[in-house]
């Protein structure tokens, strides 16, 4: 089957084809005739296989008929990330190239005023995360009352990111009469009965199990001791290997991200990072030299899991088994993608037990078992001019002319050259009294005692005005007037 016999027009034809694509993909030979035909669809399939373009597609033969109003897009697609609503974007405009429709992007981390002026204006094609729109509709710079087409993209991702509340309250303000989409690589219950509410008899076609793995995938799980040390060190033997050119490297946490990134780089590794707390301008800096080939090693928090689509990425390694075992489907979906051929590895310890048993069963597999011990080592890649030092253990031994320590004695040397050991003195009586301290002698003159000035100030303190002596006590404090002895002598 060929895109022709999907019922695509000319134009989107020659698009696709100008893309270097042929032959569509399972799950958009299914899903896009049954989305020309204006019917709700919930689309089931494993990361990779090409959900993105089963619904980009028609909808833009969909919408190429109609006019856009100012604050009122025609259609909306909720993604959970700012990276997979970029990816989205990127797809519109590749593929809508030869038609007129306009479109927007609501992400966070962007200027909001540039997005309020595309508003305004009018646009077909609304891309967003659920957050930012509902900021903009709080403010009232945006209407959905005239959006005929709703797509609900990576639907257990919402679920996870906590978004179902946001588009249940989205859907809401919503038409009734419209044609919605849900894509998912899992489908479980709360989006099952998101969809049995938000949607209208919809087709459901699911090209492969719900969490099933690519089989193009080879996957590997390493067991590595519970020090971090371990793991980087087994983690820089699986990267020195011949056949990885690239490889995303997935943390748990966003300072183990930074971590890692800054010890590959100490080891010459040319490596990225991107997480959750970087500003959107540097995750796009960052993907931008991963997709050039100017850095090969993209060490990602889950934000870059799903949505991130990038050709020839040839390994995934997971430094850390994840916790949830839907994000270990969609990690590892980052290599394989097209019809191409990946591996992954996934570095685990003793406390990872429960995840792994969590993860085979999800996927119905058993991951082999790689004993990285047996394995032979790979060194690094020597550090370029201009990387940070390495470490004190990596570095050369000091030059000649340095001062260095003399050289150790060999074992034969060390026998000779002790001498024989002194005779043992007899062990001296133990005293039982205490010793008398003799008397120390009385110096010749001895100085006058010291004065402890905050006593004697007790003693000495100046006396009140009244206790002042200015003279004989007379009873006035001075000789007794003529008229009052004469008044005594009576």
């Amino acid at each position: 089957m060929s895109f022709a016999d999907l019922g695509l027009s000319d134009e989107l034809l020659s698009a696709v084809t100008d893309a270097g694509y042929t032959e569509p993909t399972p799950i958009q030979a299914q899903a896009i005739p049954s989305v020309l035909m204006m019917r709700d669809l919930i689309g089931v399939a494993q990361t990779g296989t090409g959900k993105t373009a089963a619904f980009v597609l028609p909808m833009i033969d969909i919408l190429a008929h109609g006019r856009s109003r100012a604050r009122m897009p025609r259609s909306l697609i909720l993604e959970p990330t700012r990276e997979l609503a970029a990816q989205v974007a990127e797809n519109f405009e590749k593929y809508g190239a030869g038609t007129k429709l306009s479109m927007a992007l609501l992400i966070g981390g962007v200027s909001m005023g540039d997005q309020i002026k595309a508003l305004e204006k009018g646009v077909d094609v609304l891309i967003a995360t659920p957050g930012r729109l509902m900021d903009l509709f709080g403010r009232g710079n945006i209407l959905l009352t005239g959006c005929s087409m709703l797509v609900i993209d990576e639907a257990d991702r919402m679920l996870d990111m906590g978004f179902i509340p946001d588009i249940e309250e989205i859907c809401t303000k919503l038409p009734k009469t419209r044609q919605t989409l849900l894509f998912s690589a899992t489908m479980p219950a709360p989006i099952k009965r998101l969809a049995d509410k938000f949607l209208d008899n919809p087709k459901t076609i699911e090209v492969s199990r719900p969490a099933s793995t690519n089989l193009n995938i080879k996957q590997w799980l390493v067991p590595v001791s519970g020090v971090a040390a371990r793991k980087r060190d087994a983690l820089r033997r699986l990267l020195g290997q011949d056949e990885v050119r690239n490889a995303i490297i997935f943390c748990n946490r966003k300072t183990t991200v930074r971590e890692l990134n800054k010890s590959l780089k100490s080891h010459g590794f040319k490596s990225g990072e991107i997480h959750g707390d970087m500003e959107q301008a540097q995750r796009i800096a960052e993907l931008d030299l991963f997709k050039d080939g100017k850095i090969n090693i993209l060490v990602a928090s889950d934000v870059a899991a799903r949505g991130l689509d990038i050709k020839g990425v040839s390994h995934v390694f997971n430094f850390d088994a994840p916790w949830h075992p839907d994000d270990y489907v969609h990690r590892i979906g980052r290599t394989g993608r097209g019809g191409a051929t990946g591996i992954a590895f996934t570095l685990v310890t003793a406390e990872d037990a429960e995840n792994i048993q969590n993860i085979e069963k999800l996927t119905g597999q058993t991951i082999d078992r790689l004993d990285l011990d047996a394995a032979p080592e790979t060194e690094a890649p020597a550090a370029a001019a201009g990387e940070p030092r390495r470490t004190r253990r990596e570095r050369a031994p000091r030059a000649e002319g340095r001062r260095d320590r003399a050289p150790r004695a060999s074992a034969a040397e060390v026998e000779v050259a002790t001498p024989e050991p002194a005779p043992v003195a007899e062990a001296a009586p133990v005293r039982t009294e205490r010793p008398q301290r003799e008397p120390r002698a009385e110096p010749a003159f001895a100085p006058p005692p010291r004065r402890d000035v905050r006593r004697d100030d007790r003693n000495d303190r100046r006396p009140r005005r009244d206790e002042r002596d200015d003279g004989p006590d007379d009873g006035w404090n001075g000789p007794i007037p003529d008229f009052l002895n004469a008044v005594i002598a009576l």
